[in-house]
């Protein structure tokens, strides 16, 4: 009954009512954040800080088949942190966002794209004017954009950590982005996705060994 139970529930959802879930979800975001009707639904999700309706259901599915092992064991599902996981108020990275890069150490470029075919990060570290690291990544399918965009910045980050910088220069780097989703999540205190939580560490290890991070 349970296995008919998410098997249903899938079908239903993608194939009947997909748009009804999504107006339902909408409804309760433009309560939520009471911005302009005519915002997007991305946009309400961003500033709410839920998770598509459609994808939490989509995981719940892909869930139950991993645990009963019906799954590629190596996917990855960006789920919320648990609450007593989450990181102290004190530790949290405060995100500066800045116009230029000019005057950084260190610039660092990073994308994330899907298309119907395939679904990738990439970053490209500069130190000055010389390439330092070129990096690329393929995702799971079933991965979003903004998921392939977060993990570039997270494996930028992680580059970043092993990159030297000579002491008698100053220790900033700028993280060039294209989409604002991923500072503006960061920023978002309702938001404790894995990647975000994750991005979130990384930001205050750097910056507790006094190497300012910047996003421009």
């Amino acid at each position: 009954m349970h296995t008919h139970t998410h098997i249903h529930t899938y079908i239903h959802i993608t194939e009947c009512n997909r748009l009804k879930y999504i107006r339902v979800q909408r409804l309760m975001d433009i309560k939520l954040a009471k911005p302009f009707r005519t915002t997007s639904t991305e946009a309400l999700c961003m500033l709410t800080g839920t998770t598509p309706i459609i994808i939490r259901m989509e995981e719940a599915v892909k869930q139950y088949f991993l645990r009963k092992g019906k799954g590629a064991q190596t996917q990855s599902i960006d789920l919320d942190v648990e609450r007593k996981n989450w990181p102290h108020p004190a530790d949290v990275f405060k995100i500066i966002e800045v116009k230029e890069y000019d005057g950084k150490t260190i610039q660092i470029y990073t994308d994330g794209s899907r298309n119907e075919q395939e679904v990738g990060s990439g970053v490209t570290i500069f130190s000055g004017k010389e390439l330092v690291k070129k990096l690329k990544y393929k995702l799971d399918n079933g991965c979003s954009n903004n998921q392939a965009e977060k993990l570039a910045i997270a494996k930028a980050l992680e580059a970043l950590e092993s990159t030297d910088i000579e002491e008698n220069i100053p220790r900033t780097a700028a993280i060039t982005t294209d989409s604002r989703i991923s500072p503006y999540s960061i920023k978002n205190v309702n938001n404790h996705s894995y990647l975000i939580e994750e991005l979130r560490k990384r930001l205050f290890k750097l910056e507790s060994s006094n190497l300012t991070v910047t996003f421009a």
